[in-house]
């Protein structure tokens, strides 16, 4: 036993290696915050940094930054509404005819009307449904009610297949102006137009 008047040296290793001692008993580990308290800590000095970083630049400050996110959520949530709505209705029913059919001579008249009047979006839907319907008087389609302008393309091209493809492209044109809200040019008339002739004019081979 060391007599309590002899002075007691320790070196900075001792000094260490008791500190190392004192600190690994349980009792202080148990005191220590979890590597997930750790990390909450870290991300929110993070985020108040860049928050602080922003509010700095932005006009206004702090008031500033925080109209700004406000605005930002207000355009993401307008375009998402717009998007879905959109991508709901494409996905909905696309059926060339919504009521009984009509002639499509009738179909014809009604979509140069409307596009002398400058509805280009009704021209095109009624000159999509006159080329439907001509196909249909002539036999290439059979009549029924119900179908989608993806099917009167892919059924129109088995029996036409030097026009699948326009075939197809018009049914797109159709999906994407009459139900999906896109605007409509006078060239897709023209083209759609041109199509409905040509269709007219040939003669259908053996239903695939």
């Amino acid at each position: 036993m060391i007599p309590a008047d002899v002075p007691v040296t320790i070196d900075r290793d001792d000094a260490r290696r008791m500190a190392a001692e004192e600190l690994a008993k349980p009792e202080y580990r148990a005191a220590e915050p979890s590597w997930f308290q750790r990390a909450l800590s870290w991300l929110a000095h993070r985020v108040g940094e860049l928050f602080s970083a922003i509010s700095g630049v932005v006009p206004g400050g702090t008031l500033g930054l925080l109209v700004l996110l406000a605005v930002v959520v207000l355009v993401i949530v307008v375009v998402r509404l717009r998007v879905g709505k959109v991508a709901r209705t494409v996905r909905g029913s696309r059926e060339v005819f919504e009521a009984r059919p009509r002639a499509a001579a009738e179909y014809r008249r009604a979509a140069e009307e409307a596009f002398a009047a400058g509805d280009i979006v009704a021209a095109v839907r009624e000159r999509f449904r006159a080329l439907v319907r001509g196909l249909e008087e002539r036999g290439v389609l059979d009549t029924r009610s119900g179908r989608t302008a993806d099917e009167a393309a892919r059924d129109a091209g088995a029996r036409l297949p030097a026009a699948r493809e326009e075939l197809v492209v018009a049914a797109n044109l159709f999906d994407a102006v009459h139900y999906g809200g896109r605007p409509a040019t006078a060239e897709d008339y023209a083209r759609l137009a041109a199509l409905d002739e040509r269709v007219r004019r040939e003669r259908p081979g053996v239903l695939a």
